[in-house]
């Protein structure tokens, strides 16, 4: 099963040619803060089902139900590589929370907690 400490590194190019830098900000492209934060869960969720014994089971959905202590130090532009480290802290009846940190060349960008949670798809 997942156990804390459990972690991973995620690499996301950022291009200039993604939708939002059209209007985010037409002068000066910045990467909303908001998809950090979504990147960030998606490592998580990654995290959580490779750590996991097995496979995850059929027809769950993992979903980012909460962040806290989210910080952002410094801009994302075109061109940056963002680096998403993720770590698991806890799991607790279902409720996943890890520590997330991301980088640009070695700066720090977005610190977070991360709360998610797996549930039985509705079928």
């Amino acid at each position: 099963s997942c156990y804390a400490g459990s972690n991973l590194t995620a690499i996301r190019y950022v291009s200039l040619y993604w939708p939002q830098f059209t209007g985010h900000f037409p002068d000066q492209p910045i990467r909303p803060g908001v998809l950090i934060i979504e990147a960030m869960a998606e490592a998580t969720g990654i995290l959580a089902f490779i750590t996991e014994v097995g496979r995850p089971e059929v027809c769950q959905i993992y979903m980012l139900v909460g962040g806290d202590k989210i910080r952002f130090k410094r801009t994302v532009e075109p061109g940056d590589q963002l680096q998403i480290y993720a770590e698991v802290v806890t799991v607790k009846r279902g409720m996943w929370k890890f520590n997330c940190i991301a980088t640009v060349e070695g700066e720090l960008v977005t610190t977070a907690e991360i709360l998610c949670t797996q549930k039985k798809a509705n079928n």
